[in-house]
C-alpha cells in the first residue's frame, strides 16, 4: 500500500514517521528526510507517506519539503513506542524480580456469529496479550492478564461471552510439567530465532556507538529508529513467559540486555526536546536500573 512501503532495513515508512515525533508532537521534516535517507528510503517514499498521513488527518503540515513542520494529532497512533508497563515487567523478569507463582490464567469464549467482528477482535487481543490456544475458544497464559482481558471484552462488547479462570493443575494429554507445556503451547524456537536477530542488530548498533567518538544527530536518530523498530517487531509477539518456563539460558534476556546498553549509550548525550522514543526508554530503563 502506498505510504506503508518497507525499506531495505525492513522499517515501514509509517513507522519512521511515528518514531520521529518529538515531545511537543512536532516533526522536523528535515530530520525526517535525513533519517529516512540514512535508512535507505527515498525522498519520494517519505513524501508519499507524509502526504497520506496528512490526508488521513493524523498530521497537519506547515510549509513544504524538508522545511516543513509536521504536527501529530491527538489520535495519532505510535505503534513503535513500547508500553512502559510491558517493558518494566520484561526487565523485572530478566533480573529475577518477577518469579512465576505457578498459576495458569485461562480465558474461554464462545461468541455467536452475529457478533463475528467482536469475536475476531477479541481473539486477536488474546493472542496479542500472549495467550496460547489449548483448543477452540480456550486460551492460557502464565501471566495475570484478567484486567486486560476485561478491558478488551468491554471494548469489543463481548463481555457476556467471556469466562476467565485460574489453575495450578494444567494438563494437555500426558503433559503436565510446566516447561513441557510451554514448549507445546508457544513457538519457542521461532521466538528464539527472532531474539537472535534482535541480538545481532543490537550488537551492531552498540559497536557503532562505541566506535564513533562524536556522532551526528542524524546518525544517532537513525540508530534509535532502527533499534526501536527491531525491538518492537520482536517483542510484540513475545508472550513474555517467565524464566521458569523457558530454556536456560534464554536468548531473549541477552538480547534485551544489549538493547538496554544501546539505549544507555544513546541517552548519555541526548539533549532536551528530543523525540519521544528517548523519553519512553529513558524513564523505563532508569527505573529498571534503580531496581537492581
Amino acid at each position: 500500500m502506498v505510504g506503508d512501503q518497507v525499506d531495505g532495513a525492513g522499517i515501514p515508512t509509517r513507522t519512521l514517521v511515528e518514531s520521529m515525533i518529538r515531545e511537543d508532537a512536532s516533526i522536523d521534516a528535515g530530520e525526517l528526510y535525513a533519517v529516512g535517507n540514512a535508512l535507505g528510503m527515498s525522498d519520494q517514499q517519505v513524501r508519499l507517506c507524509v502526504r497520506r498521513l496528512v490526508g488521513e488527518g493524523q498530521f497537519t503540515q506547515e510549509g513544504r519539503g524538508r522545511k516543513a513542520l509536521l504536527r501529530a494529532g491527538d489520535g495519532m497512533r505510535r505503534s513503535i513506542e513500547p508500553e512502559p508497563e510491558y517493558i518494566r515487567y520484561m526487565y523485572a523478569q530478566d533480573r529475577g524480580a518477577a518469579p512465576w507463582d505457578g498459576v495458569w490464567h485461562a480465558v474461554a469464549f464462545a461468541v455467536p456469529e452475529s457478533v463475528r467482528q467482536g469475536r475476531d477482535a477479541m481473539r486477536d487481543a488474546i493472542v496479542y496479550l500472549g495467550g496460547a490456544a489449548i483448543q477452540g475458544g480456550l486460551y492460557v497464559s502464565p501471566n495475570a492478564w484478567e484486567s486486560r482481558i476485561a478491558d478488551a471484552a468491554r471494548e469489543f462488547e463481548v463481555g457476556e461471552y467471556i469466562t476467565t479462570m485460574t489453575t495450578t493443575d494444567l494438563r494437555i494429554g500426558a503433559l503436565a510439567e510446566p516447561r513441557e507445556l510451554a514448549a507445546r503451547l508457544w513457538p519457542l524456537e521461532r521466538l528464539a530465532a527472532e531474539h537472535e536477530r534482535l541480538l545481532r542488530v543490537a550488537r551492531r548498533q552498540l559497536d557503532r556507538l562505541h566506535a564513533v567518538e562524536s556522532m551526528s544527530q542524524t546518525e544517532r536518530l537513525t540508530i534509535a529508529v532502527e533499534l526501536a523498530a527491531e525491538f518492537s517487531r520482536v517483542m510484540d509477539p513475545d508472550p513474555l513467559l517467565p524464566p521458569e518456563l523457558l530454556p536456560t539460558p534464554w536468548i531473549g534476556a541477552e538480547s534485551r540486555a544489549v538493547v538496554a546498553q544501546c539505549w544507555s549509550e544513546l541517552l548519555r548525550v541526548e539533549q532536551p526536546g528530543s523525540i519521544r522514543l528517548f523519553r519512553v526508554y529513558a524513564d523505563v530503563l532508569r527505573e529498571a536500573a534503580a531496581a537492581r
